[in-house]
């Protein structure tokens, strides 16, 4: 068995009952999607100067598996710490957690199927996100909506689904954190990748060495298509950690690197 889908497997089924971490600027609430035919669990990080300042408006990044990002009472094996490190770099950013899937998990996150485990429903996910979700969050909350002002990011089948998004989406999407993204779940990703326009967006790969013997390989592969498909150059960015493993340590270590330079 992958590691990475014993990892979901305990993800989905491991509960904690430990006090919640979340800081007063994360608020939560659920919304149907038609799409998915279920309530989503969503959770919203607004920077702290939002309520006293009524007029600014922010962009957005939506990301994955909005479980680990707050909270480590809700997490699998600790939280990225998302709003302890945008408050301490006074980040002008509203990040959206949407919460994963549980057993639907896999089947949200993959856009191709793989032989074995199955999968392969990102496209009713992402149609979700960007058909409900964001109509929402632009609605309710003081947003930048365009493309430019509109990231996706996330790790593992995270990381891979963030990637296909912005393949898939290229009007909504504008930013991607493409953090140990899971191309081994299915081969189809590349040829996906090598059939796309032009990309007109900023994409930030990172992995680590220590992960699985294939994950720099497979991350070294994707981002040499990528970067025949990117618009600019400079808009195009990786990194590889030496010693670092899959794991939530790793990509709350690297998120503030990821956020500055999408956002410089």
């Amino acid at each position: 068995m992958k590691p990475y889908i014993f990892f979901i497997a305990l993800f989905i089924s491991f509960g904690m009952k430990a006090q919640s971490t979340a800081s007063a600027n994360v608020s939560e609430f659920s919304l149907y999607s038609p799409q998915l035919d279920v309530e989503k669990k969503i959770w919203v990080y607004l920077p702290k100067v939002y309520q006293s300042d009524t007029k600014k408006k922010y962009p957005v990044i939506y990301m994955h598996d909005a479980q680990n990002l707050f909270d480590k009472a809700a997490s699998f094996a600790g939280e990225w710490h998302i709003e302890e490190t945008l408050d301490s770099l006074k980040a002008p950013v509203i990040v959206v957690g949407i919460a994963h899937g549980g057993d639907r998990r896999l089947n949200e996150l993959t856009p191709f199927p793989n032989e074995k485990y199955g999968g392969g429903d990102a496209d009713i996910y992402l149609e979700f996100i960007a058909g409900t979700l964001k109509p929402y969050i632009d609605e309710n909350y003081r947003t930048k909506p365009d493309k430019k002002d509109t990231a996706i990011g996330g790790s593992s089948l995270g990381g891979l689904v963030s990637l296909y998004a912005v393949l898939k989406y290229p009007e909504v999407y504008g930013k991607a954190i493409v953090f140990s993204p899971s191309f081994w779940f299915s081969k189809d990703i590349y040829a996906y990748a090598e059939r796309s326009e032009k990309i007109d967006a900023k994409v930030y790969f990172m992995a680590g060495d220590n992960e699985d013997e294939n994950m720099v390989p497979d991350l070294d592969r994707m981002f040499s298509i990528i970067s025949g498909k990117i618009k600019n150059k400079k808009h195009l960015y990786k990194k590889v950690i030496p010693g670092g493993k899959h794991n939530e340590a790793l990509w709350a270590k690297e998120f503030p690197n990821a956020f500055i330079w999408l956002f410089e």
